[in-house]
């Protein structure tokens, strides 16, 4: 088997990965295998990241959302709910407007691929040197990520406030 062959298979494994595991965190019942099949895809994404050889991008995938934020949403279910670990059961006439809506979303998404013409692609393998990285990441001029990097920080520190007063009234 080629280097090519073997790369396009594992890429195929771990896409396949990510869609089932999508489905399932969706249409599970209970709320913490949900949030461990959202792992699993963030997770199967970070082996792309890895197999495009974007590293860096991986690890982040890896600390950032795979570590953090599932921490964070598995103490804020532990937190908030009650003893039942199970979800109220879906009306009919709720799962069918939520058919229809998915079904419309999927048709809209295939027909802007279908229907749009790509340009030839720019992609460029390897790394990018970290001073890139770390310029765009703490800038303050047009396409660099100061601010929003900022405002998500302090996103995180209200839900984390938030818990803590959820926790307490209890």
């Amino acid at each position: 088997m080629s280097t090519a062959e073997l790369q396009e298979t594992v890429f195929f494994i771990l896409a396949t990965v990510i869609v089932v595991c999508s489905i399932l965190t969706v249409t599970t019942n209970r709320i913490l295998r949900s949030a461990t099949y959202l792992l699993f895809v963030l997770f199967a994404t970070a082996g792309i990241y890895f197999q495009l050889e974007y590293s860096f991008l991986g690890a982040v995938q890896l600390t950032i959302y795979a570590g953090g934020i599932i921490i964070l949403y598995v103490f804020s279910i532990l937190l908030t709910t009650a003893d039942k670990s199970k979800v109220s059961r879906l009306k009919n006439s709720k799962m069918f407007a939520g058919l229809i809506t998915a079904l419309a979303g999927a048709a809209i998404c295939v027909y802007i691929t279908l229907m749009h013409s790509f340009g030839p692609s720019r992609f460029v393998g390897g790394e990018i040197n970290q001073k890139v990285i770390g310029t765009a990441l703490m800038g303050t001029e047009k396409y660099q990520y100061l601010l929003p990097f900022e405002v998500i920080s302090v996103l995180l520190l209200t839900c984390i406030i938030g818990g803590i007063m959820i926790a307490r009234k209890r």
